[in-house]
């Protein structure tokens, strides 16, 4: 039996279980994704820098077929803190500095397009809260106060020249700017941040876009290809590796079906050139920003989970994997390691009138460590800001429910928990008797996210 522990050279060593999928995919089982000649690509970023990362030589792919193509950047970017530190030679707390640092990363991203050879007219900036669009996600929607960003300390879009000044920091108001966007542009292909990435506004960002789709009825006629920045231990090996190619995440190589576009020579030295036109973030990580430089680029979605009801239809397969602490984010302290807890998929059913939901923990929630399990209903019968929004919260002995910040009765579900599985009973109509079902699982340890199960799509045939 794997101990989570053991002595090694006379230091004790900790390791962590995780659930994952099988590994096995490489290279050479990659589909390669293709743009054809009446293609009008749409390219959606949470960040700038974020869309030379993930779709630098498709960009420049599309330019050189002289296809429609709009680049839209969700946030200014105006929130990471370590890069302006070192860019700035100084901290940058006060509001103005802020919204300063976020222009400064739009007119990085305007050089970088310029590089990759977009025309500025084609870039879109919607100015959303950098850091806070998750939270809008889950708790600021209908009549939910805006949300205000920590560091700019604004309730709405701030930045002349944005695409809608003055936009609420609300959840229907990103859905109106997309909807604006995809309605106005009609794009054959989006390329998106991905549903598994670790950061909160990449995480989002697919999340609007799903919905904003569905509102349109554009979901069947419009191919996604998410892209994938922030994971667990991933890019592998990091650092510039321009004779490698970019793998899935071993966890993902088999969940999902990744397709990968391969760049020529003269992609390939642009694309570096771009991203290091992005110098407030290259100078505080060139060696992680550079592990996206490779000879492919990889986009792949979850497919939907098509439930009908009172079928067996355990989806989810997963099983232990061993990963050693060295791999966890280098920003985790020793406690937020050593309370890790992994967090994954093990079904979603429909039974009668409920929705049942499985996630499997690696290892029991200790005093301080909490997981949340996450239910949005979608209907084509109500608009989505109305539709009831279901946060299940576990502690170490109890838990609570919640729509948005409003808690509910305790007994609006059902929680059947042992130290390494939880199963919710969710009534169908708690959730708004929804068509469509967005959810996801994460751990925490206190404010600090440590783990997560990807948000996935689930239909109700």
């Amino acid at each position: 039996m794997l101990k989570p522990w053991f002595k090694q050279g006379g230091c004790w060593v900790v390791v962590l279980i995780l659930l994952t999928a099988k590994a096995g995919a490489d290279e050479r089982s990659l589909g390669p994704l293709m743009l054809k000649a009446d293609d009008r690509i749409l390219i959606l970023v949470p960040h700038p820098d974020d869309e030379v990362l993930g779709t630098g030589g498709i960009i420049q792919r599309a330019v050189s077929m002289k296809l429609p193509i709009k680049v839209v950047f969700f946030t200014y970017g105006d929130s990471n803190q370590w890069s302006f530190l070192l860019y700035r030679k100084h901290p940058v707390f006060m509001p103005g500095a802020v919204e300063t640092m976020g222009l400064v990363r739009r007119d990085e991203a305007l050089a970088a397009s310029s590089i990759l050879g977009v025309d500025s007219k084609d870039l879109i900036f919607l100015g959303y809260p950098d850091f806070g669009t998750l939270n809008i996600w889950y708790s600021h929607w209908n009549n939910r106060p805006a949300y205000r960003s920590i560091l700019t300390r604004v309730k709405s879009v701030p930045y002349q020249g944005a695409f809608r000044v003055g936009a609420p920091y609300k959840g229907e108001e990103i859905l109106a700017d997309l909807r604006k966007i995809l309605k106005d542009f009609k794009p054959t292909k989006i390329f998106v941040s991905h549903p598994a990435d670790h950061n909160g506004d990449h995480l989002s960002l697919y999340l609007y876009t799903r919905v904003a789709l569905w509102d349109e009825a554009m979901a069947d006629s419009i191919e996604i290809y998410p892209y994938l920045v922030h994971y667990l231990g991933w890019p592998k090996p990091k650092g510039f590796k321009p004779d490698q190619m970019l793998t899935p995440p071993q966890a993902l190589s088999k969940s999902i079906v990744w397709k990968q576009y391969l760049l020529t020579q003269q992609e390939f030295d642009l694309k570096k050139a771009a991203l290091q036109a992005h110098r407030s973030q290259y100078t505080s990580a060139p060696k992680y920003l550079l592990s996206f430089v490779r000879t492919n680029e990889l986009f792949g979605d979850f497919p939907v989970v098509k439930l009908h009801v009172n079928e067996d239809s355990s989806l989810f397969l997963a099983h232990h994997k061993v990963i050693p602490t060295t791999e966890l984010p280098e920003e985790f302290n020793f406690q937020e390691k050593t309370s890790f807890v992994g967090v994954e998929w093990k079904f979603v059913r429909w039974q009668g009138q409920d929705l049942i939901v499985s996630i499997a923990l690696s290892k029991p929630l200790a005093q301080d460590v909490e997981a949340s399990i996450h239910i949005f209903g979608y209907s084509q019968r109500r608009p989505f800001d109305q539709m009831p929004k279901i946060s299940v919260r576990l502690g170490y002995n109890g838990y609570t429910v919640h729509d948005q910040t409003r808690r509910l009765d305790q007994d609006s579900i059902r929680v059947q928990r042992t130290p390494h599985e939880v199963t919710l009973t969710v009534p169908l109509k708690l959730l708004g008797n929804p068509d469509r079902i967005l959810t996801s699982a994460r751990t925490y340890l206190g404010n600090v996210p440590l783990d997560s199960a990807s948000w996935i799509v689930v239909e109700l045939h």
